[in-house]
């Protein structure tokens, strides 16, 4: 709990005096796991629900609302945020990096809009690579198996001066199918290439430049004469400068490119430029403000086809926000107290402001009680508002130019113990209230269709999240995660949707998750994570528990050598979706070999 996190406050702090619930996948949880991907390694999260749909496509969430479409998570890599705005979640297909740089990722449960802005309504997924001068030297990977079939990268990292550091990579990998319940294959495997570079100059002790990029091209298998198809790159530069102990400038800017062409369907492309400013500075002795303004714009272009049409295909949108936040100390450092509020300005709804306000207490240097109560939104898609199907008239469904955006009260309060200086504790508990959730409402009821988009909906959900981190010894570490959740959605008055209120929300009443860490010597390792996820009742798919192994090898400090078996409990199993599109993950085993030089 001695780690710093700064996903919370967008600065660093102690994640034991964190008032949020917060989780860290550091880069030697993700290695011991044997996760191959971002979604694999996010099930190391215990306060996230992640099940797997097919073979390239997940649902990932906090909190209750997951959905194949599951929009209310805010993801970023190396500060560059990834969601589409075509329904403002996260294609993760095309969501990658090298593994074997990434260094961090910080998971935030519960809202975090006043720092990170609408859409980050049930948590935060903040994903973090290493510097380049951590990563100098060359790698080699590869490795294959009956699932994830072959996947090869190389990386290189070097000098370019006595302050300049850099690295280069390229990786490629092929995915067979998921299975039908027959099990039959469901013709859904993928292939996905991916490269890119970063350099970091510390052009003063105080000062930092950093220059990144990637670009990726995917073919993604389907029910279909034609595959999907994706490539997109990105470029991203940030400054940032150290002012004095507690203060700091950051200046950010990036362009992402997606194009994603799904045949008899429709065509995307999106070019996406943001700018990000922010500044930390210490008021008096007991006060820390920071503050920021942000500036995004997006050029979406899409090509229609007779079954869907975006109207208008073409559309420029922009969002203008500033935040403030000011973080105090109270007694003997032992109380603090944030107060912060976000406001947005985006082209669908006009202004929202999004406050915050957070107590953390902590007693006794082993201990810390913290409560939260916060305000957030989730802004109106392009699907929620400009989608029409078939492409012309009669619709039978169609956008909705009355949808507004999705908000959320929060409440939250949580505990952390240091029982030893070998057992911790975590407990988070919420209660969030939902307004104007997404509906659809027949036009001519009783008749089902046609159907308009709407915000006819209301809920609310509540839970717990209970970890459990305990070092037995040196060479065994144990960690233990239970999530209890329920969620409840109902028709505004007025309202006639028939179907979206039993079909927003698909998640596990429960989860449950042990994973254990055991060096067998001072070569050879052995690691195993058991899980239990709960049956989600409206979609009727039952509960399950599967079982992951991994066995390394470590010959020498140069090579490592690893095999790994996932859900081994069963030959194969379903974790989403109704019966009659469902695919099902099969049992699985895979070998790498890892190569530094």
């Amino acid at each position: 709990m001695d780690i710093e996190v700064s996903s919370v406050s967008k600065h660093p702090e102690k994640l034991f005096e964190a008032a949020s619930a917060i989780q860290v996948i550091t880069a030697e949880d993700v290695r011991r796991a044997g996760a191959r991907s971002l979604p694999e390694a996010l099930r190391l999260a215990t306060n996230l629900e992640v099940a797997q749909i097919d073979a390239r496509q997940w649902a990932i969430t906090a909190r209750g609302f997951n959905n194949v479409f599951a929009d209310k998570m805010l993801v970023l890599i190396d500060g560059r945020t990834i969601y589409t705005p075509l329904y403002a979640g996260v294609f993760w297909d095309v969501q990658d990096t090298l593994l074997e740089d990434l260094d961090r990722i910080e998971v935030i449960s519960g809202p975090g809009a006043t720092q990170w802005g609408a859409n980050a309504v049930n948590g935060v997924i903040n994903i973090t690579t290493k510097s380049a001068k951590d990563t100098q030297g060359g790698l080699f990977t590869g490795g294959g198996g009956n699932l994830l079939q072959s996947e090869g990268a190389v990386r290189y990292g070097g000098k370019l001066g006595p302050d300049v550091s850099y690295r280069v990579y390229g990786k490629s990998l092929e995915h067979s199918d998921s299975r039908r319940s027959n099990g039959q294959d469901s013709g859904d495997g993928w292939r996905l290439r991916q490269g890119g570079f970063r350099v970091d100059w510390e052009a003063t002790t105080d000062t930092v430049l950093t220059v990144q990029g990637d670009l990726y091209n995917g073919r993604f298998g389907r029910n279909g004469p034609e595959d999907i198809g994706a490539w997109g790159r990105n470029l991203l530069g940030r400054w940032t400068r150290t002012l004095a102990e507690n203060s700091d400038l950051h200046f950010q800017a990036y362009y992402d490119h997606t194009f994603r062409t799904i045949p008899n369907s429709f065509t995307q492309l999106v070019d996406t430029y943001d700018f990000d400013f922010q500044h930390r500075f210490p008021l008096g002795r007991r006060q820390d403000i920071t503050w920021g303004a942000g500036y995004r714009i997006v050029d979406d272009d899409i090509v229609n086809t007779p079954a869907n049409a975006f109207l208008p295909p073409r559309v420029t949108r922009q969002w203008f926000s500033t935040f403030v936040q000011d973080r105090i100390s109270l007694g003997d450092d032992r109380l603090h107290l944030t107060l912060g509020t976000k406001l947005e300005h985006n082209d669908y709804s006009g202004f929202e402001l999004e406050p915050s306000i957070r107590l953390a207490w902590i007693p006794a240097k082993d201990r810390t009680l913290w409560a939260a109560v916060s305000r957030a939104v989730r802004t109106p898609s392009r699907i929620d508002r400009d989608l029409f199907s078939p492409a012309v008239p009669p619709y039978r469904v169609a956008g909705g130019a009355a949808v507004v955006p999705e908000k959320v009260l929060a409440w939250e309060w949580g505990y952390r113990q240091e029982i030893t200086d070998r057992l911790a504790l975590s407990l988070a508990a919420f209660y969030n209230n939902y307004d104007d959730l997404r509906s659809l409402e027949p036009l001519n009821p009783p008749a089902q269709f046609p159907v308009e988009r709407s915000s006819g909906l209301r809920g609310h959900s509540s839970g717990a999240e209970l970890t459990l981190d305990w070092r037995v010894t040196d060479a065994w570490r144990l960690h233990a995660g239970y999530n209890e959740l329920r969620v409840h959605t109902e028709r505004q008055p007025g309202n006639t949707d028939v179907t979206s209120d039993r079909n927003i929300a698909r998640d596990p009443g429960r989860q449950l998750t042990l994973r254990s860490q055991l060096d067998l010597s001072a070569r050879w390792e052995l690691d195993s994570t058991i899980r239990y996820v709960g049956r989600i009742n409206n979609q009727v798919v039952p509960g399950y528990t599967e079982l992951d192994l991994r066995l390394g090898w470590h010959p020498s400090s140069d090579w490592t050598f690893s095999l790994a078996g996932r859900n081994l409990l069963h030959r194969q199993h379903a974790e989403f979706n109704a019966q009659g599109g469902r695919r099902e993950i099969a049992r699985s085993v895979y070998g790498q070999a890892i190569w530094s030089f």
